[in-house]
């Protein structure tokens, strides 16, 4: 009989539009419990709605619409597995007044994915002192989430073009602010993606032959299972 995969409790946290719901859904999407009937449905509705560009995000918020309406969703909607773990994704929204419910959801959490856009502005305005890449990063700490991987987004971006140089003066910045936390940054991998084009997200990248780290999937198989009691 086959082993049964170990359970990983994931938060995704990141600056407001860094990327998070469409990154999550896209992992949901690809690797996860989503029925192809209830995706095509989302698809539909969205491309009605005129919002094609938000498929993934879509998807997740669409559960999220459902599961406030107190319509029950299959559990597993939240879930996703890569080859050696299953994980469940805590939803952890990037709005100010959503820190509370990241509170309650991040101290739930084996480890983290910061989601950091790379967008000329995005980043800064994310990494600023009133930015919630710090903030996010600070909380997952304090609440005990050792284990984190650093999502670099929107490498698709026109400002971006899947440069290497924005990746490192990105991976330098985060990189310093996470030691000042108290994170280890030579533990953490730093993955240029393109939640919404699917680079580096389930597989490598074609378009960033320059970045020889894990993509997405490989890093999250990477993390050390919790030890649970």
């Amino acid at each position: 009989m086959p082993k049964e995969k170990t359970h990983i409790s994931l938060v995704v946290i990141g600056h407001v539009d860094a990327g998070k719901s469409t990154t999550t859904g896209h992992l949901i999407y690809k690797c996860g419990g989503i029925d192809k009937r209830t995706i095509e449905k989302f698809e539909k509705e969205a491309a009605e709605l005129g919002k094609t560009s938000f498929k993934y995000a879509w998807v997740l918020d669409n559960l999220k619409a459902e599961r406030e309406r107190g319509i029950t969703i299959d559990i597993a909607l939240w879930k996703f597995e890569s080859p050696k773990f299953f994980f469940t994704v805590i939803d952890a929204p990037g709005h100010r007044d959503f820190i509370k419910n990241m509170i309650t959801g991040t101290s739930k959490a084996d480890a983290a994915i910061l989601v950091v856009a790379s967008g000329v502005g995005e980043f800064e305005a994310g990494i600023s002192k009133e930015g919630q890449t710090r903030e996010h990063a600070l909380l997952a700490f304090t609440l005990g989430v050792r284990q984190m991987i650093v999502a670099i987004n929107k490498m698709d971006d026109s400002s971006v073009m899947y440069g290497e140089g924005r990746y490192n003066e990105i991976k330098e910045e985060v990189t310093n602010y996470l030691k000042k936390v108290g994170y280890k940054p030579a533990k953490i991998p730093f993955v240029p993606i393109s939640g919404w084009e699917g680079d580096n997200m389930i597989e490598r990248s074609p378009n960033m032959a320059w970045y020889k780290g894990p993509y997405l999937l490989e890093a999250l198989d990477g993390l050390n299972p919790p030890k649970r009691p």
